[in-house]
């Protein structure tokens, strides 16, 4: 789902009779990213018939950080972009980033095994390390701050496992902070949670800034992208790969996917391979200066223990960001958007009549493990996919695995598994059993917070 440009009426947050009276109303859709990054570069469409040594597809987080990489390392690289640079997921995110994935280090070890396992925990531990150094290096403005990421705590149960969390990395030489409930309320203004963990590896980046710049930097390096652009055919000929785009071809030797939930047709045997699922956010106005000051006043990113979980943060202006599972829809409604507005209210009733300024959304690709893939397709067909939710990180440092591999880094010195191409049985009936799953586990949110609310008042 691609951010609309056009200008959006806030909607106040006290607004539930309209929303109940009109729950049907579609809500307008603009990023706050789109108003307040500065602007990309201008490319143009692939037209013709053109030759490259790598072609990327895709010119999110993964592609541009491919086409960085393998242009620093002299290779003659183009990208082809179907939107425009961060129309997408990568311009369009909570802009969170986080280390490691979603598995503990213990579950995943098992999972692939200690060396694999090993490999990946330790890469996408170290992902956010590549992105801070990156921005640096290349002197990217996007907003960046390191100040940690933060996992509140919705029950004690939760805390439990954040605890066991906290222990399997301790073991791995991890210093995360597990924290008491006045600690958590001292870092978020919320009295909701009831305790939680810090990881300081992690911060947060204006995210289309970042993709844009990540842009600015491939073409500085001598990359050639072109938006609007779409790649609507890949085929093996005489030992190379040839790509029709909407107005011109490309032959190449090596192909590198960056398309992740975009994926589509291109591959079928990809697409099978992912689950695509909505994320919907919303910003409020700038809040006032007092009282933002004791929300999230260190600047950390947050992302609670909820089976659907909400991810938070303030940006540069200080609107309050909030996101969580979104609906499978062209566009919200405002009975749609009512879940993020309540959610709100409930983490930080402090901001009631507090104007929502913006709604936005895109897409996560989700695994059946719940682990990123790299992926070698056939002979010079690489792909990247599966960050499941934290992409920023993640996709960035794949970029550069891809392009690594792409240079001819052989697999066993990679640090990270490339691994088999797994579809999904029955993948046509995905997007149903996903509906499914979010109803499933909202539910079980909702009973959760029932309880709550009545052994608070016991």
């Amino acid at each position: 789902m691609s951010a609309a440009r056009s200008a959006l009426p806030s909607i106040r947050n006290d607004s539930e009779e309209s929303i109940i009276d009109m729950p049907t109303s579609s809500v307008p859709l603009q990023s706050l990213w789109s108003v307040t990054a500065p602007p990309g570069p201008i490319c143009a469409p692939l037209l013709g018939t053109q030759r490259a040594q790598v072609t990327v597809i895709g010119a999110g987080y993964t592609g541009l950080s491919a086409a960085l990489h393998l242009a620093e390392g002299g290779k003659d690289v183009v990208v082809l972009e179907a939107a425009d640079i961060g129309e997408r997921a990568s311009g369009v995110n909570g802009g969170q980033v986080i280390p490691g994935v979603k598995h503990d280090p213990d579950t995943v070890e098992a999972m692939l095994g200690p060396y694999a396992g090993g490999r990946l925990i330790a890469t996408a531990a170290a992902a956010p390390d590549v992105v801070f150094e990156l921005i640096t290096r290349l002197g990217i403005q996007c907003e960046a701050k390191r100040a940690g990421w933060l996992q509140p705590a919705t029950s004690e149960a939760a805390l439990a496992r954040l605890a066991r969390r906290a222990e399997q990395w301790w073991r791995r030489g991890v210093p995360l902070d597990l924290l008491a409930r006045r600690e958590v309320l001292q870092l978020t203004g919320s009295a909701r949670y009831c305790g939680g963990l810090l990881d300081r590896r992690g911060g947060t980046v204006q995210p289309l800034a970042y993709v844009r710049g990540l842009a600015d930097a491939a073409l500085r390096a001598g990359a050639r992208i072109h938006t609007q652009s779409a790649a609507l055919r890949l085929a093996r000929l005489s030992g190379a790969w040839s790509i029709e785009t909407t107005q011109g071809s490309l032959t190449t030797p090596c192909v590198i996917l960056a398309t992740n939930a975009y994926t589509g047709n291109l591959n079928d045997e990809l697409r099978r391979t992912l689950v695509t699922v909505p994320s919907l956010q919303v910003a409020t106005a700038p809040i006032p200066t007092q009282l933002r000051s004791t929300i999230l006043p260190d600047g950390q990113a947050a992302s609670d223990t909820w089976q659907l979980l909400r991810y938070f943060r303030l940006d540069a202006g200080g609107r309050l960001v909030l996101g969580a599972r979104g609906v499978f829809a062209a566009a919200p409604t405002l009975r749609d958007v009512q879940y993020h507005y309540r959610a709100v209210h409930e983490i930080y009733p402090q901001l009631a009549g507090i104007p929502f300024e913006y709604h936005w959304g895109g897409l996560v690709a989700m695994t059946r493990d719940h682990l990123p893939h790299l992926h070698e397709l056939a002979p010079g067909l690489l792909a990247g996919v599966g960050y499941n939710g934290r992409g920023v990180a993640m996709a960035t440092v794949m970029g550069r695995l891809l392009a690594r591999r792409a240079l001819g880094i052989p697999v066993a010195e990679l640090g990270f598994p490339v691994s088999p191409v797994m579809p999904l049985p029955l993948h046509a009936g995905s997007a149903i059993a996903a509906r499914a799953t979010i109803q499933y586990l909202r539910a079980i949110d909702g009973l959760a917070r029932v309880r709550d609310r009545v052994l608070s008042k016991s």
